[in-house]
């Protein structure tokens, strides 16, 4: 356990240096992130005043509040994909891996973590100049905002070993694109990203609950805008724990017969 815990502390640091070094490009590709939430905040935000000043449950500050969130989640969520575990594999990389004493997504989760808190620190003043111009209504409470930092952690686990999974394929395909492309369109309707759940139809959010799309997503975003009761909220993490370790072990799974069909060499 000590030489996992020096793993993961060594690399998060490592991590932490590189990407401060490129905090400018980190800036840069974080604002070019924000196209996408800033075009569902408008857009539903006129749809709430055009309604009555709510939708959904949701009035105009609301969804201010979700989709400020939502750019935080976005970029929890950016882990490795599997288009790298496609190059790992096809070109040979996995072979100068395979040489190490640890499982290669152990570096995956390490490095992509220490990344991560750097973009927490650079999110907060871009965080505040979108809520300067949306004016969203956010007031939560210790026990969500607790929640919800545990949540965005559990959401970046469930992607990285959900990505995984999809990776591992190219030990029996020579491209994964097509089918990350379909998963991408079922995570685009079923998570939150698009809209808060609510705003979808009955039979799409009791679908959602069977997967892990929402758990990567709306939970997380929802746990901070006060949307979630506290059951909810608890019960969330639950269900955030319950996916982490279907996740793992399917990984398991999957690398026990993939690693067979791996025959490559590496530079």
């Amino acid at each position: 356990m000590k030489r996992y815990l020096d793993f993961y502390l060594t690399n998060m640091k490592t991590a932490v240096l590189v990407e401060f070094q490129y905090r400018w490009a980190n800036y840069f590709y974080m604002i070019g992130m924000i196209a996408e939430p800033v075009i569902y905040l408008v857009v539903w935000s006129t749809v709430a005043e055009a309604q009555g000043g709510q939708v959904g449950g949701y009035t105009a500050g609301s969804f201010a509040a979700y989709y400020i969130v939502w750019t935080l989640v976005r970029n929890m969520n950016i882990v490795f994909t599997p288009y790298g575990w496609e190059e790992r594999i096809q070109r040979g990389r996995l072979s100068m891996e395979l040489l190490r004493p640890i499982h290669p997504l152990h570096n995956d989760v390490a490095f992509f973590a220490g990344w991560k808190l750097v973009v927490i620190v650079l999110w907060l003043p871009l965080a505040a100049f979108l809520a300067w111009i949306f004016k969203p209504t956010l007031q939560p409470s210790l026990l969500e905002v607790g929640v919800f930092f545990i949540a965005i952690w559990g959401a970046y686990l469930i992607r990285t070993m959900a990505l995984s999974l999809l990776g591992m394929i190219t030990f029996w395909t020579t491209r994964v694109s097509a089918i990350f492309e379909m998963y991408f369109a079922a995570e685009l309707v079923l998570s939150g990203r698009l809209v808060p759940m609510s705003l979808m139809p009955e039979w799409v959010q009791r679908l959602a609950g069977f997967l892990p799309f929402q758990w990567t997503f709306g939970y997380p975003i929802e746990s901070l805008i006060g949307a979630l009761t506290p059951g909810e909220l608890i019960g969330g993490l639950g269900m955030q724990a319950l996916w982490i370790g279907i996740g793992i072990l399917l990984v398991n799974v999957v690398w026990r017969f993939g690693i067979r069909r791996f025959s490559a060499v590496g530079n």
